[in-house]
């Protein structure tokens, strides 16, 4: 579904990312880890068009989309969760998620706040409140539903779990769950390693803009280089699956 190939990416002739490379199908997860700084919401952003791809490409359900603006991208079915939630606050729950459903039909966007609230059930008591009363967990929750009301096909979380109490958290990522059964591919970035990899499929970590390590979830669990050198855990920290 979507290819990144020698991608780099930056702000002005500044390149913060170089030569990324990774795949995700259909109903597949990736991660991507890395410390503070490393890279990995730049990336996430250059896929979503808001940073400037400075080389490389981008290839998305078999089209090169690398000189697509965020606009373009958004109508082929990009979305993004991003760091911060970036909800607009004085909206009600509702109004945002019609927000994030915009070029909907009235029947098709009425039917796709009724799946967020499915996914989401605490959001149907919150579904009028203002989004800047609700909580962190509520908020995220919003900002993921946000970005399911386009009918994604790939769906971008960038640090789905920041400041969220650890039910929240569970709640999120059985969503995230969820939506990988609807052959939904995403790539997501956690601070919580391993939740990350518990989740994965594939993994890339990043160290100050460069690819570090690459491969399956699996191999990433299993290899206590890659868990201390490059994660900061020790590999007794993850329970291997």
């Amino acid at each position: 579904m979507l290819e990144l190939r020698d991608l780099t990416c930056g702000y002005g002739r500044m390149p913060v990312v170089r030569n990324l490379n990774l795949t995700v199908g259909d109903g597949e997860i990736l991660t991507l880890l890395g410390a503070n700084g490393a890279g990995k919401t730049s990336s996430l952003m250059a896929i979503a068009g808001h940073v400037e791809i400075q080389a490389g490409a981008v290839s998305f359900l078999g089209e090169d989309i690398t000189r697509l603006s965020a606009v373009r991208r958004a109508t082929r079915r990009i979305a993004l969760s991003p760091e911060g939630r970036r909800l607009f606050k004085d909206l009600t729950v509702r109004e945002n998620l019609i927000v994030g459903g915009y070029r909907l039909r009235e029947k098709r966007l009425r039917a796709n706040i009724d799946r967020v609230l499915a996914l989401f059930p605490r959001l149907r008591e919150r579904l009028h409140n203002l989004a800047g009363t609700l909580s962190g967990g509520e908020q995220q929750m919003v900002a993921i539903g946000r970005a399911l009301m386009s009918e994604p096909r790939l769906l971008l979380i960038d640090e789905i779990s920041l400041g969220l109490m650890p039910k929240n958290v569970d709640i999120c990522y059985a969503a995230i769950r969820e939506l990988r059964q609807a052959d939904l591919a995403i790539i997501l970035v956690d601070q919580n390693t391993e939740r990350a990899l518990d989740l994965a499929d594939k993994v890339v970590v990043l160290e100050s803009g460069n690819v570090a390590w690459s491969g399956t979830a699996g191999e990433a669990r299993g290899n206590p280089r890659i868990l201390e050198a490059y994660l900061g855990i020790s590999p007794e920290g993850i329970a291997v699956h």
